[in-house]
């Protein structure tokens, strides 16, 4: 079995009081680790929540491990997740972070779920016409840099970029299988009629800006909403931003829960 990078294990939150039986499922990104999900998961179990934090297929690893993982792998993972929470509360609320987001999202549109929370989630990566031949590239260039700027561009806190667990470079093969992953999400989006809730950050540089929009007009529910931020860029949840996030994720699941 790999091993797993230390910080970077999965983790699961068991309830108390009230909301004890309310599940929280928080999913990481591409090429992340559990690990950037693990403050929220904190923040909603200290509201009495149980919550599981899991590990993708091939991830938080090594980068060849996420090279053998397919789409489908680590929607398995989602649904495995979802499994476990549905056997010990009686409403699931699914929250993913970027792919992690789409993952959600595409399981909304298969199973039976409370509501989900979806941030910074893309519904396309950049136009690449190189991205149909992921499959064959892969052979020849098997791995490509996460960005052409200077480490931890992007980021507003380098303290949490400094202890943030991702893969240091970006498995060829694994962005074509998150592209059609995406494909995927954006085809069942009309599915998706459960509540939810959009979250961006205007200062992501990472993810097309006009995705929130597109995803929410796409969803087949009524009770839909976006909501953006500002001072944190694209890991929402480890920025300064999360305090926000946070606080409109409990709110949501909160209002929803109700209902």
């Amino acid at each position: 079995m790999p091993q797993t990078i230390p910080t970077a294990e999965p983790f699961f939150f068991p309830g108390s009081g009230k909301n004890a039986k309310i599940g929280c499922l928080v999913t990481h990104g591409f090429t992340g680790a559990p690990k950037e999900m693990r403050w929220l998961g904190e923040y909603l179990n200290a509201q009495g929540y149980t919550v599981c934090g899991i590990r993708l297929n091939g991830h938080a690893t090594k980068p060849e491990d996420m090279i053998r993982s397919r789409w489908q792998d680590w929607l398995l993972s989602v649904e495995d997740g979802y499994n476990l929470l549905r056997s010990c509360t009686d409403q699931v609320f699914l929250l993913g972070l970027s792919m992690g987001g789409a993952l959600s999202l595409t399981m909304a549109g298969r199973f039976p779920v409370r509501g989900v929370v979806a941030m910074s989630t893309p519904c396309q990566l950049p136009r690449n016409p190189l991205l149909r031949f992921t499959r064959l590239l892969s052979w020849f260039v098997p791995y490509m840099p996460k960005g052409k700027g200077a480490p931890g561009e992007g980021w507003f806190d380098m303290d949490a970029f400094k202890q943030h667990v991702s893969y240091p470079k970006n498995p060829v093969r694994s962005a074509g299988e998150l592209n059609e992953l995406l494909e995927a999400m954006c085809a069942s989006l009309p599915q998706v009629t459960c509540p939810v809730l959009l979250i961006h950050s205007r200062n992501d540089i990472y993810v097309i800006r006009d995705s929130m929009e597109k995803i929410h007009a796409g969803l087949g529910s009524a009770d839909k909403h976006m909501l953006w931020v500002e001072g944190g860029g694209h890991v929402i949840t480890e920025e300064p931003t999360r305090h926000q996030v946070f606080q409109a994720a409990a709110e949501f699941i909160q209002r929803v829960s109700r209902q």
